[in-house]
């Protein structure tokens, strides 16, 4: 009986060891799991870094016939250093005529506007001036006193011819005569510098213009007063013939630009005609603020330039430089920038950008390379046209 019992508990405890084996075995790889799942390494979850291929040149293109498109090699070009500053047109200062009134009085009438082209002699001004009146005054006294003083001159001569005078009576007869002569000779002409006949006086005063010229300044109007040999004038009139172009160089290019150098001047309205100027004067203060000083060029007017415009000045160094010179027609302009193709290899086209220059004046067909491009190295002679295929 009891071997029966032993036997029958060695069968019930025998699973329970095997659940207790098994469980012990399942547990670390539980806890293993639990434990990869609540601390995960994230390098480890990532993905494999991608195989990245490198691209090629943006810059490079592949045509089926480069034959198609001419080269031409770049050329060495020397030209002096240039320097291009902007500046005003300004009238010179020398042609800057006022015009002065001779008579004091009120404006009645204004003929000239600012502005205006007028003629010398033309009537710029009309006042009603009380200096006629006194003027016309001074006239008629010095009338009557010249021929008083001529009849006393004829009648000391006459005594003096019979022996009732002295010699030196009749002198002081004849110098009377005269300063009478000179007094009525002064007002006359005073009145005739108003601008009145001295046998019909007016009493009003026409101011004229005393030059050829252009009104740049005007400080009367209608019904104002004005005052004789005062300041502001009514009127300034500039003679535009020949004017000043004044630029601003800053003080790091003042040695390119010296006195009596020819300048190329360019207007903003007019840049297909260009003009020549002189350095006439360069100032010797600096703007303390931006250190540029004041550069002046004296200009023949041909008559399209107009006070106040806009100019570019070329000055043109004394030193060579050298450049690169290639067709106009290599070079692209696209986006503000300027841009060439050269040659590489299998059947390609490498597009450089360049730092465009100025086309030469001598021949319209070449322009300038500053930077970007050697000489020799050979370019495609019609840009444009290898960049329409291209985009196609």
């Amino acid at each position: 009986m009891r071997d029966m019992n032993r036997s029958t508990v060695r069968q019930l405890t025998a699973p329970v060891g095997l659940l207790r084996f098994f469980f012990a075995l399942s547990l670390p790889a539980v806890l293993a799991l639990t434990g990869c799942s609540a601390h995960a390494d994230p390098a480890a979850e990532a993905p494999p870094p991608a195989n990245i291929v490198p691209g090629t040149d943006p810059g490079l293109f592949a045509v089926d016939h480069p034959e198609q498109f001419p080269l031409a090699a770049a050329v060495e070009h020397s030209t002096t250093s240039e320097l291009v500053v902007t500046g005003a047109v300004t009238p010179d200062i020398a042609r800057n005529i006022p015009v002065v009134s001779l008579a004091s009085g009120r404006v009645v009438a204004i003929r000239a506007r600012l502005g205006d082209t007028v003629q010398k002699g033309q009537l710029l001004l009309t006042i009603r001036s009380d200096d006629v009146a006194g003027g016309f005054d001074a006239y008629r006294k010095a009338v009557s006193d010249e021929l008083l003083a001529r009849k006393q001159l004829n009648r000391a001569a006459d005594l003096y011819a019979h022996g009732a005078i002295a010699q030196q009576d009749l002198e002081v007869a004849q110098d009377t005569a005269d300063d009478a002569k000179v007094t009525l000779d002064t007002a006359t002409e005073h009145l005739r510098l108003l601008g009145n006949d001295p046998d019909k006086p007016m009493g009003i005063v026409d101011i004229v213009a005393p030059t050829t010229g252009v009104i740049t300044d005007q400080e009367v109007t209608n019904a104002a007063t004005v005052q004789a040999y005062s300041s502001p004038s009514p009127f300034t009139i500039s003679d535009i013939s020949s004017v000043w172009i004044v630029c601003d160089v800053y003080e790091n290019d003042l040695a390119t630009v010296r006195l009596g150098d020819i300048a190329e001047i360019t207007l903003n309205a007019y840049p297909d005609r260009p003009f020549k100027g002189k350095v006439s004067n360069i100032s010797t203060i600096l703007d303390p603020s931006i250190r540029t000083a004041k550069v002046r060029i004296e200009v023949q007017n041909p008559g399209i330039m107009r006070l106040g415009m806009f100019v570019r000045a070329t000055f043109h160094g004394q030193t060579r430089e050298m450049h690169t010179i290639v067709p106009s027609s290599a070079v692209l302009h696209m986006h503000d920038r300027d841009f060439v193709f050269v040659p590489a290899p299998d059947k390609k086209f490498l597009r450089v950008e360049v730092v465009g220059g100025d086309v030469l004046t001598e021949n319209t067909k070449l322009q300038e390379i500053k930077s970007g491009l050697k000489p020799g190295q050979p370019v495609v002679t019609n840009a444009l046209v290898l960049d329409h295929v291209l985009a196609q």
